[in-house]
């Protein structure tokens, strides 16, 4: 069984569904990028396996633990919003030590944890300094670290990189591909931007509004034999 599998995964809101039927798999250490256009689901998606929006049908299997019925504290998932969602009135070693305060960690543990994490994101320098000091990649990163500094068994990124300019976004993202080469993490990353998608990932999941879908493993692509939506998906890429 692979480490993530989702399997006829459903969500509405009223009347309106949200995305339908949704499958899909990730191996250890993989990296895979949901990409799609704005309203098919995929921030959504990624909400409803952090656990902060309730699926109406489906599982989500992680290391063979079906997640749905887990309040999110207890999913072991680390997520990174495109908002930052720092705290304002806390330090930057602050924001990224309150999971583990919320855990109850000793606090010789957090300090060394805290202290490995800002080293991963390059932002030791910074541990003092509060959000409205920074950059906003320097916020993001911020955010990164509080992700990382719990330990997640799974790393989720909800268009991280949106917000910036295109020259911190080039470096951000190949900081993102380090850190989760670096810990052999599973992240599972959202964003509408081609380019970003095929520089970061192992495989791609495109999707559409509805059921359809379609994937390419990079590097290795596997063309499909029909449906309009997947052979546009493939000439684009």
């Amino acid at each position: 069984m692979a480490y993530l599998n989702v399997t006829r995964l459903n969500k509405h809101y009223g009347q309106t569904q949200v995305f339908q039927d949704i499958d899909f798999t990730a191996e250890e250490g993989e990296f895979v990028t949901l990409l799609g256009p704005s309203g098919c689901g995929k921030s959504t998606l990624l909400r409803c396996l952090a656990g902060l929006t309730p699926v109406d049908s489906g599982h989500i299997l992680l290391q063979g633990q079906d997640l749905v019925p887990l309040a999110p504290q207890k999913r072991g998932i680390g997520m990174v919003f495109q908002s930052y969602a720092l705290f304002p009135n806390m330090t930057v070693e602050g924001n990224v030590a309150f999971g583990l305060k919320m855990q109850k960690l000793a606090a010789g543990q957090i300090g060394l944890r805290v202290q490995e994490a800002l080293a991963l994101v390059e932002l030791s320098d910074l541990a003092k300094r509060y959000p409205h000091q920074l950059s906003g990649g320097q916020c993001q990163r911020v955010a990164l670290a509080r992700s990382l500094v719990t330990r997640p068994r799974l790393l989720l990124l909800d268009e991280p990189l949106s917000a910036l300019d295109a020259r911190i976004r080039k470096h951000l993202r190949e900081q993102i591909r380090r850190i989760q080469r670096e810990l052999n993490l599973t992240a599972i990353f959202v964003t509408h931007d081609q380019e970003e998608a095929l520089t970061l990932s192992d495989r791609i999941v495109l999707m559409n509004k509805g059921p359809d879908r379609a994937e390419r493993r990079c590097g290795n692509p596997v063309y499909p034999a029909g449906g309009r939506f997947r052979r546009r998906f493939y000439r684009q890429l």
